[in-house]
């Protein structure tokens, strides 16, 4: 046992000893960082270690970290924003933009979990950015996601209650999204703990409602409905595969990334897991299954039983739940009872996008406050791993949310929709690039892949394509954006659809011009601070045996191995 090995284990027993009370009220003090050697660490990680490092804050479990790759970024993107996709683009349109996003996505996640195993520090992408591109972007990264999620959260909140208003549309907008708001906040007062758990078991819910739509698509499609009678590909004919060619399928590219919201959160979550060498890998590779069963498969049977011009889908937006497709689908094929059940699960969605959006917000603006880039009293983060401080200000932005009762929320939340438009994209694209640059320091500096413990399955070459297709999406976007489809153009219309764009922009310029860091050349990129292993030989000794033993199985577990 190491000596940090043995310090940690005597600081969770004298935790340990105290009665659970005292426990309660010492948990919001500020974090006990003494019983660590800190020398030789930057200031980011001195700052950031009491939610990474401390073990006691390192709660998140495999089971845990699989649900949330399995099943986190299942919400309104998917069982609502698909209707509009599916109205703009038509059902090949569907397929083809939720597919090249997977794609992307697939590789994003891929170079993600490399960086996440290899260094598992708090606030990610961020950190990530201004490591292995350029702090001025690492500025504009982190608070480009952070307002992302902060955003999000009165967003959702507001989407709830407007699902909830299926059933009972007599009651106040006010009234539930108060009580939603409260549940969001005791849940996250719980702590990484509370997080995981009750992603755990929205994601089981989610997961085995689409699971269950997909089965009863099929049987509906082959004519096995109480209306019967075969459907079979006949919507793809009439009115047809594509509603407005190639503009169409540009248009889905930002409702699928909206869609994929989440996925990235694997790797925000490495730094409270409590082995990310064994859990993140394993997160990572099950993404390729979510993209392909509840995404690609789920709008292939969307698409095959619901017309792109139905009715119902005319106003269809990411706020209003009756017009989400699969409740179209049941509702079409005649069946009672089920659309009430798939609502019931969208608002199950619903919270858990705001129960991550004040998880990734709050890790974020405590990341953003250890590097400097926000003010100082965010980085607070008390004895539970809470960053108590962030989780305060995330709370507070949510309580927008009220302006559900408001004849103004259309306007206020089409401008805060607009703000989260295209960040992910930057995200994603950065997180490409960061793995590019990263893997290049090692060869400029003599180093290999072997003293990684888990390398992307896509390499460099992923990356690339990810980062590639990433810059596309701006681009169509921009042209949508500019020529809005069957509209003239409108200055108002182009912001709300590409405000995010400027503002990473002037992110990225006023902290260049304000504090003037260098750009990080490739050969001076540190590759070895913030690794939780440091005893390079020990790993690359156990990476060896792992690849040994996995050689010395039969081929199915080889292949069990490489994608789950």
């Amino acid at each position: 046992m190491t000596n940090k090995e043995e310090k940690d284990k005597n600081h969770v027993v004298e935790v340990e000893n105290v009665s659970r009370w005292q426990k309660f009220k010492d948990s919001f003090k500020p974090a006990d960082l003494s019983y660590l050697d800190q020398e030789n660490l930057t200031d980011v990680e001195r700052a950031a270690i009491a939610t990474a490092n401390d073990p006691l804050s390192r709660r998140l479990k495999s089971r845990h970290l699989q649900m949330i790759a399995i099943g986190g970024a299942i919400g309104t993107g998917l069982f609502v924003g698909s209707g509009k996709s599916l109205h703009t683009g038509g059902p090949a349109a569907l397929v083809i933009g939720f597919g090249i996003i997977g794609i992307m996505l697939y590789c994003t996640v891929q170079a993600l979990g490399e960086l996440a195993v290899t260094f598992p520090v708090s606030g990610a992408f961020s950190t990530y950015s201004t490591r292995f591109i350029d702090p001025a972007w690492g500025f504009a990264m982190g608070w480009n996601y952070g307002i992302q999620w902060l955003v999000a959260l009165p967003l959702e909140l507001v989407a709830a209650s407007i699902t909830i208003g299926y059933w009972h549309s007599d009651i106040s907008p006010a009234a539930w999204v108060a009580i939603f708001w409260t549940m969001v906040l005791v849940i996250n007062l719980f702590g990484v703990k509370g997080y995981g758990e009750a992603e755990f078991a929205f994601s089981i819910i989610k997961v085995t409602a689409v699971v269950g739509f997909i089965i009863l698509g099929i049987i509906l499609n082959c004519g096995g409905g109480p209306k019967g009678g075969y459907i079979g590909a006949k919507y793809w004919y009439d009115p047809g595969a594509f509603a407005n060619s190639f503009k169409g399928v540009c248009t889905v590219f930002v409702n699928a990334a909206f869609a994929f919201t989440g996925t990235e959160l694997v790797g925000l979550a490495a730094a409270e897991t409590a082995n990310p060498r064994k859990s993140v890998p394993s997160a990572a590779k099950q993404v390729f299954w979510r993209i392909t069963l509840f995404y690609m498969v789920s709008l292939t049977i969307v698409g095959l039983l619901v017309p792109y011009d139905d009715d119902s889908l005319m106003g269809s937006s990411d706020v209003d739940a009756t017009a989400s497709p699969f409740v179209i689908a049941i509702e079409n094929a005649g069946i009672g009872g089920l659309p009430s059940v798939i609502n019931a699960v969208i608002m199950i969605a619903v919270l858990s996008v705001g129960n991550s959006a004040v998880y990734a917000c709050s890790r974020t603006l405590a990341s953003l406050s250890s590097q400097g880039f926000a003010p100082r009293i965010l980085a607070y983060v008390d004895r539970s791993g809470r960053p108590l401080a962030s989780i305060c200000v995330v709370m507070t932005f949510g309580l927008l949310c009220f302006l559900a009762a408001s004849d103004k929320q259309q306007e206020v939340f089409n401008w805060l929709f607009a703000l989260a438009g295209l960040s992910l994209i930057f995200a994603w694209g950065s997180i490409c690039l960061c793995h590019i640059r990263f893997r290049r320091a090692l060869k400029l500096q003599g180093r290999s892949t072997d003293e990684i413990a888990f390398t992307s399955q896509v390499g460099v070459i992923g990356s690339w394509i990810g980062l590639v297709i990433n810059i596309l999406v701006l681009v169509f976007q921009f042209w949508i954006a500019l020529f809005p489809l069957g509209e003239p153009p409108d200055p108002e219309a182009f912001f709300q659809e590409y405000l995010s764009a400027p503002i990473v922009v002037v992110l990225y310029i006023f902290w260049k011009v304000y504090k003037k860091p260098p750009f990080v050349h490739t050969r001076d990129i540190d590759v070895d601070t913030g690794r939780r292993d440091i005893d390079l030989d020990r790993i690359k000794q156990e990476i060896a045996e792992e690849k040994e033993y996995i050689r010395s199985k039969g081929w199915w577990y080889r292949v069990y191995k490489f994608w789950c």
